[in-house]
């Protein structure tokens, strides 16, 4: 008996030696074909869709009166940014994820179907621009309802990621989502790296979105830079996300707006992909691929409980870890 649990012990003791290794010297372990840094861009498709009494560059105007230039900043994102975007993609051979909110796509169907037909992924980002999290749930379910068909009938294919307006969820939206079959969000910076949440006994991935790799924060609003402070900015995340990603499982999220698009901007970008890729083992991949390939992973984090009830709105019960 007791050699019988000595021959248990020794092997049992083997394999897990064996899987560890097997494990650590998996080129796949983190990424496919053993890269050592992903790369995910976002392209913000959303301009057109704004209300009438959308913020601009311009300042605050009295409402009883006509804005006639705010909108014209916001055609600048069509008109403009999006072509220059596909173009500098094209140049540098990646594709992207482009967040589309329906009317935006119903106001420019021609370039909504030229993002997909030039094999870049059409993500949901909600019906309009509308902060969801004050919707009831009959009413946020059919605002992505509408928006996913509507990006599905013009583009040809069904979002299967989501980025909220504003990031801001309401204690619904997860189950929403599950529900309508996505199987990743965005709208999370918690960590640098994609992971897991369970929700109804359902695994739903959360592919980091980004408020630092970000132009519409980091070139605009809260923190302003030129388009030189920003570049320098993306080499230096770059730079330790890449030495990190020799011994874990790293993603450099970055983020573009359609209308900030602008010469200066794409110059920076321009010059970011060009240092990225003179580095062995940079992959960039779509947030869709990202998701696929996380599923499929058995080394991946999961969500806290505390984690898990913030993301519906909820708070962890006292005495509870």
């Amino acid at each position: 008996m007791q050699l019988r649990c000595l021959f248990v012990f020794f092997l049992s003791a083997i394999l897990f030696f064996y899987t560890a290794a097997a494990e650590e010297t998996n080129p796949e372990r983190y990424w496919p074909a053993g890269a050592q840094l992903v790369i995910s861009l976002s392209m913000q498709f959303e301009a057109t869709a704004q209300d009438a009494h959308a913020e601009g560059p311009f300042g605050p105007m009295n409402e009883k009166y006509p804005d006639t230039v705010t909108p014209t900043w916001y055609d600048y994102g069509m008109n403009e940014g999006i072509p220059r975007m596909l173009d500098l993609w094209d140049k540098h051979g990646i594709k992207v994820t482009s967040h589309m909110v329906g009317r935006a796509v119903e106001l420019n169907t021609s370039l909504a179907k030229e993002v997909v037909q030039r094999g870049h992924e059409a993500a949901g980002h909600g019906q309009a621009w509308t902060e969801q999290y004050s919707l009831g749930r009959e009413e946020e379910y059919q605002a992505n309802a509408k928006s996913i068909s509507i990006i599905e009938k013009i583009t040809g294919q069904r979002p299967v990621g989501y980025n909220a307006f504003g990031m801001r969820h309401s204690k619904n939206t997860l189950d929403i989502l599950q529900q309508l079959g996505f199987i990743y969000h965005v709208d999370n910076v918690a960590r640098d790296e994609p992971f897991l949440i369970f929700l109804n006994n359902k695994p739903l991935v959360v592919v980091p979105y980004t408020v630092r790799n970000n132009d519409f924060f980091r070139y605009d609003s809260y923190s302003p830079m030129t388009s030189a402070a920003f570049l320098q900015e993306l080499k230096d995340e770059f730079d330790v996300l890449y030495e990190e990603g020799e011994k874990k499982r790293r993603m450099m999220s970055i983020s573009v707006h359609d209308r900030m698009a602008t010469p200066a901007m794409i110059k920076a970008l321009d010059t970011f992909l060009n240092y990225a890729k003179q580095h062995k083992g940079v992959a960039f991949m779509r947030k869709d691929e990202i998701a696929r390939w996380i599923l499929q992973q058995n080394n991946v984090p999961v969500a806290t409980k505390r984690e898990t009830l913030q993301a519906i709105g909820k708070s962890l019960p006292e005495g509870m870890e």
